[in-house]
């Protein structure tokens, strides 16, 4: 036990230096952050609703320079193929041989900007290779590299020409993130510290972790203490959203469908990557708190009623977290 609360004290002080690195680039947006490095350490990946020009690009590009890892991005079109995401095998006419190309998938941070901008077989041609960790061109399988991480994005302006991903494949997300603007004081610094005025190499970004390093933390991160209380609490937390009645929740009348059991494994994954970022061995009730909104708000679905009255998700959640006993 004290060998793994000197690997946490270890790690909360490199993931401390990882949120500085980011931050000194990217202002305003600590919580988001702290959720990026929470999937991070939860081998989990991220869909982020944003409207342009929030910084969601250098977000995820930033973190990657500060952990030491390479970045490719991949703009979704209604023209995109699944081969321009996975890669294909061609032929060459001096050797006689067939070779593979890969695509940008093969990276360890993937950014893929306006998702839902592609059609259902390109957009699941990502979410495989999110689910597998491994992509097929043509008869051979290919392990992606580790870590991986995708942060997808859809655009919450523009509705037009878009194919909106089903929700059992949004259910693949550990988190969905809203990302708002920043505040006055630091868009003012925003001004002055921006890629537009500056390269992103001028700013030097240094890195802090490894890719080797990030597969010890996502290691060290499950084995962070789950006690069994914890685990009943985070089980009535998604309980509460398929049977609302039986636990008072007011609002759970304009719940359509509840959370799937995916809610709960990443309810406390996420809950003990939480508990690592905050430099503890063990998960507390607050800790699950602290990521419920981002496991929960794309996993429950409203129904027509709710839709209709412009129900905020986020209130359900907050009402079942305030209705349901701690441990």
């Amino acid at each position: 036990m004290e060998k793994i609360k000197k690997q946490v004290l270890s790690a909360s002080r490199d993931l401390e230096n990882l949120k500085k690195e980011v931050s000194n680039l990217v202002l305003g947006q600590e919580e988001v952050i702290n959720s990026l490095i929470r999937s991070l350490l939860s081998n989990g990946h991220v869909l982020i609703e944003g409207v342009p020009g929030v910084a969601k690009t250098l977000l995820i590009r930033t973190l990657a320079a500060a952990s030491g890892c390479n970045f490719s991005r991949i703009q979704f079109t209604v023209d995109l193929l699944p081969t321009d995401i996975t890669g294909m095998t061609t032929y060459d006419e001096r050797t006689k041989k067939f070779f593979v190309i890969k695509g940008p998938i093969f990276s360890n941070f993937v950014i893929a900007d306006e998702v839902n901008r592609a059609p259902p077989k390109t957009q699941s041609a990502l979410l495989e290779a999110m689910q597998e960790k491994q992509v097929t061109i043509g008869k051979t399988t290919h392990k992606l590299p580790q870590p991986f991480f995708v942060m997808a994005n859809n655009n919450p302006i523009e509705n037009s020409g878009t194919y909106p991903l089903p929700e059992a494949q949004i259910d693949r997300f550990i988190f969905k993130l809203n990302m708002g603007y920043p505040s006055p004081e630091d868009e003012e610094k925003v001004i002055d510290n921006n890629i537009t005025i500056n390269s992103f190499d001028s700013y030097k970004i240094k890195p802090v972790l490894s890719p080797s390093k990030i597969i010890r933390l996502q290691e060290l991160t499950k084995k962070i203490y789950l006690s069994d209380k914890i685990k009943k609490y985070i089980v009535k937390l998604v309980n509460a959203t398929r049977r609302p009645k039986e636990f008072g929740i007011s609002l759970g009348r304009y719940i359509q469908w509840g959370c799937s059991p995916r809610a709960s494994i990443n309810l406390s994954i996420a809950s003990k990557a939480d508990a690592l970022l905050n430099g503890n061995d063990f998960v507390t009730p607050q800790n699950v708190k602290n990521v419920a909104k981002d496991v929960l708000r794309h996993r429950i679905l409203l129904n027509y009623q709710g839709q209709a009255e412009d129900i905020n998700v986020e209130d359900i959640i907050d009402e079942i977290l305030k209705k349901t006993p701690l441990p």
